[in-house]
C-alpha cells in the first residue's frame, strides 16, 4: 500500500474539526477511486448529460478531500454524496457522476466521520440533518495554480443527511472572489437598486440561481460607493467582504447567532446603515426585517419564489389572516424593489447566463398590494419599461435574439408563453 502523504496545513485543520467531537477518528477515511467524470445513467429528465466523459486528474489526499479538489478543477457548483451511486457533480446546471463504483452507506459515514461535531450529531439525531462551513486548504490536493487563486483555501456548506436509513451529503461550492453586477451579467442599471438609504430589496428564484451572488454584487456596489455600516447575516457566511469604502460585518448563524431572527433583532441595535439577511425563514424574521425597512434600513434578503407576484404572497402569507391587511399596508410602504432570476444553459455551452425580472415599487404597484391585487403586478412590470422594470419574458426574449440561449431554453422558463412568443414575433 502507498504510504500517504501528510500535509501539515490539513491536519491542523482536522485535529481542528476533531476537537470538537471526541469520538471521531480521521484514520476511518480510507483511499477512494480514481476519478473521471461521465453523464449520469437513467436519470434524463434532469438534465444530466454531457457531450463525452471528462477526464479528472488523479490526485493524492483523503477521498473527501479529492472529491472537493475536483469540484474545484471542474469549476462545479455542488457535489452529491448518495449511498448506491458514484459521487455526482453539478457542473452548469447539469449532473455528472464519477466513473467510479457506487459509494456504500458505510463509506458515505466515513468521509464526514471527522466533522461531525456534537452539535452535528445531536441534529442528525433530532432532525434528520446538519449543515456545517468546510475549508479545504491548498496542498497536496490542489496544483500550485489553483492553490494560489483560492487565496487560501477553498470554502464549503455542506449539508448532511439521511435518507433510506443512511447518511447522505450536498455540499455547495462557496465562491472566494466578490463578483460585480458586470461579472454575472446583469444589467447594470441594477445599481441603482442600493441608492435608495431605506427599502426592503427582495432577490428571488429557484435554488441555485445565483441569489446570493446577486446580493453579493449589491453589497459591492455600496462597498465601493459610499460609506455604510453593512451586517450581513447568513447560514453560513457565503461571501467575505473586504471593507473599501463600508464598514461590514459578517454574522453567521449558528456560531455567532442562534437564529435569523435573533441575529436580525440584535442587528438593529448595532447602527446598520444596510442589513443582509440571507433568507427570510420564518414569520418572526419576515417581520423584523419589514420593520427595519420601515424605520431608516436598507434591507436586502432573498426568498424562493417564481416570479415578482408569488414573492409579495409569499411576504404576506408568513403571517396569521388577521394580520395580513396590516402587513400588505406595511409591505406597501416599505418594499423598495423585487428581482426574480433564472440562471439558463448558454447555447454555446460556456456556462450559464442569467434571465431576470425586476419590479419596482411605483404608486401603482403599491397600490396593487394594499388593495391584494397582486395578479396586475406582472401588468404594472410591462407598463414600467421606461422606469427600468423588466419582465421575465422581455429578458428570456432578448436572450434568444442575441443567440446567447436556444429557444427551446427559453420557453420552458417562461411563466408567461404566449408573451414571449409576440416578444419573439415582434
Amino acid at each position: 500500500m502507498t504510504e500517504q502523504i501528510r500535509d501539515p496545513e490539513l491536519d491542523r485543520l482536522v485535529q481542528e474539526l476533531n476537537s470538537r467531537n471526541p469520538d471521531s477518528d480521521p484514520d476511518l477515511l480510507g483511499s477512494g477511486p480514481s476519478l473521471a467524470l461521465a453523464p449520469v445513467d437513467g436519470l434524463e429528465n434532469l438534465e444530466i448529460t454531457l457531450d463525452r466523459p471528462v477526464q479528472a486528474q488523479v490526485v493524492e489526499g483523503e477521498p473527501l478531500d479529492r472529491y472537493l479538489a475536483e469540484m474545484v478543477r471542474r469549476k462545479a457548483s455542488d457535489l452529491l454524496v448518495i449511498a448506491g451511486m458514484p459521487p455526482i457533480f453539478r457542473v452548469n446546471g447539469r449532473l455528472v457522476r464519477l466513473e467510479a463504483p457506487p459509494l456504500e452507506g458505510d463509506e458515505v459515514s466515513r468521509l464526514f466521520q471527522a466533522h461531525l461535531g456534537a452539535r452535528a450529531r445531536r441534529d442528525l439525531a433530532e432532525r434528520g440533518s446538519t449543515d456545517f462551513p468546510l475549508r479545504l486548504a491548498p496542498g497536496r490536493v490542489l496544483d500550485g495554480d489553483l492553490g494560489a487563486r483560492s487565496g487560501g483555501s477553498w470554502r464549503f456548506r455542506v449539508n448532511v443527511h439521511r435518507q433510506r436509513g443512511e447518511l447522505a451529503a450536498a455540499l455547495r461550492a462557496l465562491p472566494t472572489e466578490i463578483p460585480s453586477l458586470a461579472s454575472l451579467n446583469l444589467p447594470a442599471s441594477f445599481s441603482e437598486l442600493v441608492r435608495p438609504s431605506r427599502g426592503l430589496v427582495l432577490v428571488c428564484g429557484p435554488t441555485g440561481s445565483g441569489k446570493s451572488s446577486t446580493l453579493a454584487a449589491l453589497v459591492a456596489e455600496i462597498n465601493r460607493t459610499r460609506t455604510s455600516h453593512i451586517i450581513t447575516v447568513e447560514d453560513p457566511i457565503e461571501y467575505e467582504h473586504r471593507s473599501l469604502h463600508s464598514v461590514i460585518e459578517h454574522i453567521e448563524v449558528g456560531s455567532d447567532a442562534l437564529s435569523f431572527s435573533g441575529a436580525l433583532r440584535a442587528a438593529l441595535r448595532q447602527d446598520p446603515d444596510v442589513i443582509l439577511v440571507g433568507e427570510m425563514r420564518d414569520l418572526e424574521t419576515v417581520a423584523t426585517a419589514l420593520t427595519a425597512a420601515e424605520t431608516g434600513h436598507l434591507v436586502l434578503s432573498t426568498l424562493h419564489t417564481n416570479d415578482a407576484q408569488q414573492a409579495v404572497h409569499r411576504v404576506v402569507d408568513v403571517f396569521p389572516p388577521a394580520q395580513q391587511s396590516q402587513i400588505r399596508h406595511q409591505l406597501a410602504l416599505s418594499l423598495h424593489a423585487v428581482v426574480v432570476q433564472q440562471l439558463i444553459p448558454r447555447a454555446d455551452d460556456r456556462g450559464r447566463v442569467p434571465a431576470v425580472e425586476l419590479l419596482l415599487a411605483n404608486y401603482p404597484v403599491r397600490h396593487h398590494i394594499r388593495s391584494d391585487n397582486l395578479q396586475k403586478l406582472y401588468n404594472e412590470i410591462t407598463l414600467g419599461k421606461r422606469q427600468g422594470m423588466m419582465s421575465m419574458e422581455s429578458s428570456l426574449a432578448t436572450l434568444v435574439r442575441q443567440g446567447t440561449i436556444e429557444l427551446e431554453e427559453a420557453r420552458v422558463r417562461a411563466s408567461h408563453p404566449d408573451e414571449l412568443e409576440a416578444l419573439l414575433r415582434g
